[in-house]
């Protein structure tokens, strides 16, 4: 089973991240996320064997309780950089967010998944880039963008996902809920 832990995006931010996709995407031909699939990943677990799967659950149920995680999802961006990019994301500012990615790297440490290398930067993958292109026109449409403030709501839960990889890509199934402290 390939596995992540993550928060899920309020139906409302969805749809104001699909009109920004539907905006976006007549200037790029590069590889769009469906805005259903878009979340919030807080730890990346990989492949873990189905026999353990209560195990891990258990040891996520641990991860500290904490308030609500204020979430405001803004601001567009290119990884690595806007002259070489592979990944266009929207960024996330979340204050105690770190805190919880922290925690579970911790918890499934406890059961053998590798640790975090890289410090963590949460975003929302809205597309990759395979291919050199001429990005004028992605560029030129951000910057006619109304405004780069797509919502915010108040994490009270985080997840814990199944990741199937498909030929018409991935498909996210919710294994797990695991409740902040004031629900």
């Amino acid at each position: 089973m390939r596995l992540f832990t993550g928060l899920e995006l309020p139906g409302e931010v969805v749809g104001n991240l699909a009109a920004l996709v539907a905006r976006l995407r007549p200037a790029a031909r590069i590889q769009w996320s469906p805005p259903a699939n878009l979340h919030v990943t807080t730890k990346f677990i990989g492949e873990w064997p189905a026999e353990r799967l209560a195990e891990l659950k258990q040891a996520l149920a641990a991860v500290p309780e904490r308030p609500p995680i204020q979430v405001e999802i803004s601001k567009v961006g290119f990884f690595p950089n806007t002259r070489e990019p592979r990944v266009f994301w929207c960024g996330i500012d979340a204050p105690g967010l770190e805190a919880l990615a922290a925690d579970t790297d911790g918890a499934t440490a406890a059961l053998g998944v590798a640790r975090e290398k890289r410090a963590y930067s949460p975003h929302l993958t809205l597309a990759r880039i395979k291919d050199r292109l001429d990005l004028r026109p992605l560029h030129a449409a951000i910057g006619a963008l109304p405004s780069v403030r797509f919502g915010s709501f108040a994490a009270r839960e985080f997840f814990l996902y199944q990741s199937q990889l498909r030929p018409s890509g991935s498909v996210y199934t919710k294994l797990a809920e695991f409740g902040f402290l004031y629900r």
